[in-house]
């Protein structure tokens, strides 16, 4: 059946509680990338020079030369930007994203990056394009490059983010295990992916808006003010959802050769002052932001509709709609996804297939609805679902006389629309049952059919919140 694969609601209206350690409102990830000497460079077995992230406008990459503008802008990220970055943020927690083959020809960087306590992560083998790669060669090149990285660093990379990324990158790097993967920008909180080597992948968003990245291209930062306004502004909302109970991280990607000019480097300087003035911020490596999540919200297998085979969809959600598991076969061959894998969502899907069936079988679920505190009741025969919703209401415990009026209105109702009378017993009590029951009995057929079928779905929606988020 049709799949769709993107996650459009990721945590939706149930934000976590991130519990940032100490009760931080915030916590803030400063990420320094390093891709200098591992850019696209014929020297380095490239077909062409670089062509991204500099201060060349436009710039297009030569194939089969060498760019010598190209190379002394990125040559100035690792003998003067990454210096000056590093003085800046020598006692801070920092994350490195370094390219294998750049942290392989900057010895002395790697050296100031670990007497600091930074974390190395792994950003590639090489700082080069990946959508066009094949698969089996790019599973080859995240091999080689943790090679390479634990060569050069005497450690293994325990972090991953490529950026010039295929559709392929996240799902080939979890493969290799890592306790966290940063190739993705849509949240502001870590989640887990179902994928890896062990079935679930702990994903760090990162970004590309708070990021230095934007003095390189059309409309985006100028001055060093505008990008410490940009970081603000991000901090002051963020922290702000934090006072609140809603506390998020915020990612600052940084570049040694964008954010190290001296032009450009007092407004990085501004916002770590702004950001420390306040209480309770928490600046965190990727891997500790990583280990606290790991441990406040592990990973945990949950029922996911949109993976379920046809029979267990069906075992599962074919009671929603009373003895009516048609419908519930009739949403399984819809466009699932993440989307649906929640009561909302779900309901969605079911009310869909529902409400494009014919007038008949519509008619046919409002009959299999039984009748309120009616023979079925007294026999004990209703279903689960609808002998718990009744009780709900206290429609088990009727006095003879009430037991007597539910059944002549019953009665009356039913002759006349030639349906029972439904109504989602969970969103009333037994006055206001009643009263919808006086209020509804007199109403033309047509749009009381209507007005039953939007219950229906109502007591679906009660049902499927008893069983999915």
């Amino acid at each position: 059946m049709p799949r769709y694969p993107r996650n459009m609601i990721g945590y939706g209206p149930r934000i976590p509680d991130a519990q940032w350690p100490g009760g931080a409102k915030i916590a803030i990830s400063l990420v320094l990338n390093y891709e200098e000497g591992g850019e696209n460079n014929v020297l380095h077995g490239d077909a062409g020079s670089e062509a991204f992230l500099s201060e060349i406008v436009g710039a297009a990459s030569w194939p089969g030369q060498r760019h010598w503008n190209m190379e002394s802008i990125y040559e100035y990220g690792a003998r003067a930007g990454f210096w000056r970055l590093h003085r800046l943020m020598e006692d801070l927690p920092v994350t490195v994203y370094g390219v294998a083959e750049a942290l392989a020809r900057s010895p002395e960087q790697v050296s100031a990056m670990q007497d600091s306590g930074w974390e190395i992560a792994s950003h590639g083998l090489k700082w080069i394009e990946h959508k066009d790669m094949p698969e089996d060669e790019e599973r080859a090149q995240i091999a080689e490059a943790v090679r390479l990285h634990t060569e050069v660093t005497g450690s293994r990379p325990t972090g991953w983010y490529t950026g010039r990324c295929s559709m392929n990158t996240v799902r080939l790097t979890a493969e290799q295990g890592f306790d966290w993967i940063s190739d993705t920008y849509d949240d502001d909180l870590p989640y887990w992916l179902p994928t890896g080597r062990d079935g679930h992948q702990l994903i760090i968003p990162y970004t590309l808006d708070a990021n230095d990245m934007r003095f390189a291209t059309p409309q985006g930062f100028n001055t060093g003010d505008h990008f410490f306004q940009y970081l603000k502004d991000a901090f002051d909302c963020l922290y702000a959802e934090g006072a609140a109970g809603q506390a998020k991280m915020m990612s600052v990607g940084l570049h040694c050769r964008l954010i190290g000019r001296p032009g450009r480097i007092m407004g990085l300087k501004r916002f770590i002052e702004y950001a420390q003035g306040h209480d309770d911020v928490w600046f965190a490596t990727r891997g500790k932001i990583a280990a606290h999540w790991r441990e406040v919200h592990p990973s945990a297998t949950v029922a996911r509709p949109s993976t379920m085979t046809r029979a267990a969809f069906i075992s599962a959600f074919g009671g929603i709609f009373e003895h009516s598991a048609w419908v519930a076969e009739k949403a399984y061959d819809l466009e699932l996804g993440p989307a649906h894998d929640t009561a909302t969502g779900l309901h969605s899907a079911l009310a869909r297939s529902f409400r494009s069936s014919s007038h008949e079988k519509r008619l046919a679920v409002l009959n299999a609805h039984p009748d309120l505190a009616g023979k079925l009741a007294a026999a004990k025969r209703l279903t689960d679902e609808s002998t718990a919703e009744q009780a709900s209401a206290g429609l088990d415990a009727l006095t003879d006389k009430e037991r007597e009026t539910f059944k002549s209105l019953n009665t009356a109702y039913v002759e006349k629309h030639g349906f029972p009378f439904i109504i989602a017993v969970r969103d009333h009590t037994k006055a206001s049952i009643m009263d919808a029951f006086y209020d509804r009995i007199d109403n033309d057929t047509g749009p009381e059919f209507a007005t039953a079928c939007g219950q229906v779905e109502r007591i679906a929606y009660h049902r499927l919140k008893a069983l999915l988020p």
